[in-house]
């Protein structure tokens, strides 16, 4: 059964400082943010039949070339919209979550996918317009499609929002979802970059879909210019899991959003004194601003690199974040900044998931140089083959380039806090944490139209 989420309180900022003073009153030089006010695609209540039929196709792996993961692979109900690893292990892999491997034969992966998987909270809100860890989709109005994303003039039109945009790339992946070169036809189409021609990687999922009849008929419900078989599109598909994603994991009723909404009981005296830590002393809304927690740019923060990498430099296994896709110097070692709602749920944390511990990543913050020149590698949760662990942690064990990284930060280079404001600072963070997500067993299927398996 779908959730439904009640509309939230209509509240002016105006009329919100009247029963909470935190709200637009500046403390030690921050601002602290207005509530969430709505603004979700759809007003928050989409189609339920393309919710539904998004559902099905989230977790169905009919969508990879060779038919074994499905975007619920790597971001899973059971492991709060992530994997619970530091770097996934995609398409040949078998198993959920920690528990799992590498594969093995011919079908094991040819290696792990080069970043974290980034949890899918709140990307309904419309003030999501950057995804991906680089920001290589957004919204782009002088873009044909409304996009710039990596298929540029081939993206489809028609694409309902920027978490459709995003569903179009995953299946174009040979570690995530595609395969390799040989073993299936979308592996083959993915590996000459034939996404939207004939024969293309979207079309040939176009044809999968056409030919369950569940689907075709899930598909007529859902879409007004859908008739038949012959009109499904994969655009549609997309369309269906960023309304599907869209309205299950909408995660804005914290203990935090109910104290700006004026319940002054909701937060712990303890996470109140965070509060003001976190958008005071120690700094941490200068990036993690506004109504989510991020201000949606691009920052460096020396955090630890494993494996290569996406977009990785030159010299073949460095990982420049933003430079990759803006083509400028100065983004290098930049990555997008996070959303911390539901951050106590989505570990591990970073680009490449280095912390596993949400206390470890907020020392981090406060001492970065330091932090990475101490990195404990066993902090790391990666499945174990030996080709793999050899190369995983080759940038951080070069202190050229471990250096190149420390000198990259914008972060202060030592923020103090003492002990006990560091737990409050915690209390704070685990007050961002919407309890509807703790158990999101309901947002999976019981089965799948094309009657592949929902185990991992």
């Amino acid at each position: 059964m779908l959730k439904k989420i009640p509309p939230l309180i209509g509240m002016s900022v105006v009329s919100l400082a009247l029963v909470n003073p935190l709200v637009g009153v500046a403390h030690d030089g921050e601002m602290f943010p207005a509530v969430s006010d709505g603004d979700y695609y759809d007003n928050g209540m989409p189609n339920l039949n393309k919710v539904e039929l998004g559902k099905f196709l989230f977790f169905e792996k009919e969508l990879s070339g060779n038919r074994n993961t499905s975007c619920g692979t790597c971001h899973h109900v059971l492991t709060d919209t992530g994997d619970g690893l530091s770097l996934p292990v995609g398409e040949g892999a078998r198993g959920l979550g920690v528990t799992r491997d590498t594969g093995s034969g011919a079908d094991a992966i040819h290696e792990r996918v080069p970043r974290n998987a980034p949890p899918i909270f709140n990307l309904g809100a419309r003030e999501f317009v950057t995804l991906f860890h680089d920001g290589r989709v957004q919204v782009d109005a002088n873009q044909p499609s409304g996009f710039r994303t990596p298929a540029g003039d081939d993206l489809p039109m028609n694409l309902d929002n920027i978490l459709a945009a995003q569903a179009m790339f995953p299946v174009t992946s040979a570690t995530e979802m595609a395969g390799q070169l040989g073993e299936n036809s979308i592996a083959d189409a993915t590996a000459i970059g034939n996404l939207a021609g004939p024969g293309g990687v979207w079309e040939q999922l176009g044809d999968r879909l056409r030919a369950i009849p569940e689907y075709v008929d899930l598909f007529v419900a859902a879409f007004d210019d859908v008739n038949d078989a012959g009109d499904i599109t994969y655009v549609h598909a997309a369309n269906a899991i960023a309304a599907f994603e869209a309205f299950a994991w909408r995660a804005d009723n914290s203990a935090f959003d109910r104290y700006l909404r004026g319940d002054k009981k909701a937060m712990s005296r303890a996470a109140y004194k965070g509060l003001k830590l976190f958008y005071g002393k120690a700094g941490c809304s200068q990036c993690h601003s506004g109504v989510f927690q991020t201000d949606h740019q691009f920052h460096a923060i020396a955090m630890p690199q494993i494996g290569q990498g996406k977009g990785h430099g030159v010299d073949g296994d460095e990982d420049f974040g933003r430079e990759a896709v803006s083509g400028n110097a100065q983004d290098r070692l930049r990555f997008r900044t996070p959303t911390l709602r539901n951050v106590a749920l989505t570990g591990p944390w970073g680009h490449a998931g280095a912390f596993n511990s949400l206390k470890a990543v907020v020392l981090h913050h406060l001492d970065p140089q330091n932090s990475l020149e101490n990195y404990d590698v066993s902090q790391a949760v990666l499945p174990s083959r030996p080709d793999l662990d050899a190369i995983d942690f080759v940038v951080h064990n070069d202190s050229a380039k471990r250096a190149a990284i420390a000198s990259a930060s914008e972060l202060p280079v030592h923020t103090h806090l003492r002990e006990k404001e560091i737990g409050y600072l915690m209390d704070f963070l685990h007050a961002l944490t919407d309890r509807s997500s703790i158990d999101l067993r309901t947002d999976m299927p019981k089965y799948l139209p094309s009657g592949l398996p929902l185990a991992e």
